[in-house]
């Protein structure tokens, strides 16, 4: 890397800083700059945001470009907690700990249960802010949001097993889902993304028999509404899972190494849970 010591500017406490030779044939980004004992993370020195952010916040930061608000990096950081772990029976974490039990390292391990994620375990988030803006798109033509709604169901009846956003193999109540949008209101960060899920959410819940057979909101739709509102284009949704469920993956991988012998066949159907029992946040976290 070339550097220019004919022109510099000044960093921080007056430090000189050397500006880097830009090249005629040189290819430019503008999420980080490098320079001997610099680290700037779009502008902002990566030291200085050491203990100032949390890691949400700095993730917000390094995808949008901008520091979040409060209200903001609150709602993003619920985003990335709400998909940290599903227990041991999702395909991504049966991955992990299965290349675990073979005793790999745990990169290894990790990587096999990201390599795990598929159209319908952590890949529903985009199709279903697709979904979404397919439903705002009607509503801009002149179509009220009930309306809209059922013309989006209507063109998904053959959509499989559910419409995105929709269903799950065991929550006939996402907890998460109605967190994650009960957060969005109370921070006044629902918008248009938010309100279209409601009411989708109202609609498939009114369809006849939906009481003995529910399809309720899931996280991954939760989240969709969330991320539209927020500004994230669709191709970054499904990016902040894999972000969020890396630390249960290795945690699972590490369980795996440490608990059970090695190249045993897991049956995920035969597990139990020993941990700690329901705890509460203490006050301060509240």
């Amino acid at each position: 890397m070339d550097y220019d010591r004919s022109h510099s500017d000044r960093g921080p406490g007056g430090v000189e800083r050397r500006r880097r030779v830009v090249h005629a044939d040189s290819w430019a980004t503008a999420l980080t700059r490098i320079a001997p004992n610099e680290i700037e993370i779009r502008g902002y020195p990566l030291d200085e945001l050491m203990g100032r952010l949390t890691f949400s916040e700095a993730v917000y930061l390094l995808l949008r470009g901008e520091l979040p608000t409060f209200a903001i990096g609150k709602l993003f950081g619920a985003v990335l907690v709400s998909s940290i772990d599903h227990g041991v029976t999702p395909p991504s974490t049966l991955a992990a700990r299965n290349v675990a039990t073979s005793r790999a390292p745990l990169r290894d391990s990790v990587a096999a249960g990201v390599l795990g994620f598929g159209a319908l375990h952590g890949g529903d988030i985009e199709p279903c802010m697709r979904f979404l803006q397919e439903g705002l798109a009607l509503r801009r033509a002149g179509a009220s949001y009930e309306d809209a709604a059922r013309q989006m169901l209507e063109r998904c009846q053959n959509c499989v097993p559910n419409p995105p956003g929709f269903g799950h193999r065991i929550h006939t109540r996402d907890p998460r889902a109605g967190r994650l949008m009960q957060l969005a209101h109370e921070l006044e960060l629902d918008g248009e993304h938010c309100h279209l899920l409601r009411v989708l959410e109202r609609v498939i819940g009114s369809a006849p028999g939906r009481a003995e057979h529910p399809v309720p909101l899931n996280i991954d739709g939760a989240i969709a509404a969330v991320c539209g509102d927020l500004g994230f284009d669709p191709e970054i949704a499904n990016g902040l899972f894999i972000i969020a469920r890396v630390p249960g993956l290795l945690a699972h991988a590490a369980e795996e190494r440490a608990r059970e012998k090695a190249m045993r066949s897991i049956d995920p159907n035969v597990h139990h849970y020993d941990g700690p029992g329901r705890r509460r946040l203490p006050d301060t976290r509240k």
